[in-house]
């Protein structure tokens, strides 16, 4: 199921540490937007693990789940539309 992830933090340095950890489950595709490609359980464990990287007074970050069925109705103008990963790579 595809993810958005999408944040809102004051702070450089937790905005930039927060970012940078996004980049390794998906791909940003806006300045504080990461689309993720995640399982229910892989969704579950990376919101624990951001939860613990921010401030709950201070930032906000939220996550949206995308029904596999609404990616074809996606509508981008300046982008490409979301693309799952592929399932195999060759090395």
């Amino acid at each position: 199921m595809l993810v958005l992830v999408v944040y809102d933090i004051p702070d450089d340095g937790r905005r930039l540490k927060l970012s940078n950890f996004l980049e390794g489950y998906g791909r940003r595709v806006q300045s504080s937007v990461f689309e993720c490609f995640l399982t229910l359980d892989e969704m579950a464990k990376l919101y624990e693990q951001v939860k613990r990287r921010v401030n709950p007074l201070k930032d906000d970050v939220r996550f949206y789940w995308v029904p596999a069925d609404a990616l074809p109705r996606t509508l981008t103008i300046g982008s490409s539309p979301p693309q799952p990963p592929p399932t195999l790579y060759v090395i």
